[in-house]
């Protein structure tokens, strides 16, 4: 063989030989960095139930490769004392914002977000086994009563939506629903309100009759209601409702002047006659 080509194939063969190389160290190195980027996170070692304080038993750790969820906990100091404000599954990461704040404990008070209250509503015995009353539903609060000032007499009992779409928050004692998801015998309903609604629910149950209504989770529009009374459940459906009042014109009579009587006075030889003749100006 020409030894010309052969300097060139050995060459060749040198410079493969050399790229292969580098290129096993880069890629290398970049694979060796990939297995060792983990981060060890705090996970729940069991299944915790909402409103649970968290103990060191409750927690374990593991390695998560890559990217982390958003605001894991990666010491267990951090959540250990911690009130659950949502239940948590054997093995999942624990992310700070499934926890109540440092210091709030656990139980309903640890559920409550901030700038929110737990407001009791009393109801009878109907509501709270209608299987609805459980922890997490959404209701719509409804009143009825005898409505006080200036208010038409003749429509009775009124009611009135005072409240929309209002998460139930615990049912009785109970902050978890059951393992069959159904409502318990309770007289007492916790929901979750705004300050100002809070007030109005206070007031609203003491003078007047509170009822719950079950709505759709998923339906969050607020409908526009304007209430019932009494008299519209008796009101004649086949009636028609009375048309707009229609504007009738008065013609009013102009009375006619009186007409003007002249009489005439004939005289004929020893005879005299009276002549009247009527006369209408116009």
């Amino acid at each position: 063989m020409n030894r010309r080509v052969s300097v060139i194939l050995f060459s060749a063969f040198a410079i493969a030989l050399v790229c292969s190389y580098l290129v096993y160290r880069v890629v290398g190195k970049r694979l060796i960095a990939v297995q060792h980027s983990t981060t060890r996170v705090v996970v729940a070692a069991t299944d915790i139930k909402l409103g649970s304080v968290l103990r060191d038993v409750d927690l374990g750790t593991t390695e998560i490769a890559g990217n982390v969820p958003k605001g894991a906990i990666t010491n267990t100091k951090d959540a250990v004392g911690r009130g659950v404000i949502s239940n948590l599954y054997q093995g999942e990461p624990i992310l700070d914002n499934r926890l109540a704040a440092v210091g709030s404990g656990g139980g309903l008070a640890a559920t409550i977000g901030q700038g929110m209250r737990a407001c009791a509503v009393k109801v009878d015995d109907v509501v709270g086994v209608a299987g609805f009353v459980t922890p997490g539903m959404r209701v719509d609060v409804l009143i009825s009563g005898n409505p006080p000032g200036p208010v038409n007499p003749n429509e009775g009992t009124q009611v009135r939506t005072l409240l929309q779409n209002i998460q139930v928050l615990s049912a009785g004692t109970d902050i978890q629903k059951d393992d069959e998801g159904k409502a318990k015998p309770v007289q007492v309903v916790n929901l979750l309100v705004t300050p100002e609604q809070a007030e109005q629910l206070s007031l609203a149950s003491n003078q007047t009759h509170i009822q719950l209504v079950l709505r759709n989770p998923l339906d969050t529009e607020v409908a526009q209601t304007h209430g019932s009374g009494m008299s519209n459940l008796f009101a004649d459906k086949n009636v028609a409702a009375p048309g707009k009042p229609q504007s009738v014109a008065i013609r009013r009579s102009v009375p006619k002047p009186a007409a003007r009587v002249f009489l005439i006075q004939v005289f004929n030889g020893s005879k005299r006659s009276d002549e009247k003749f009527v006369s209408e100006e116009k």
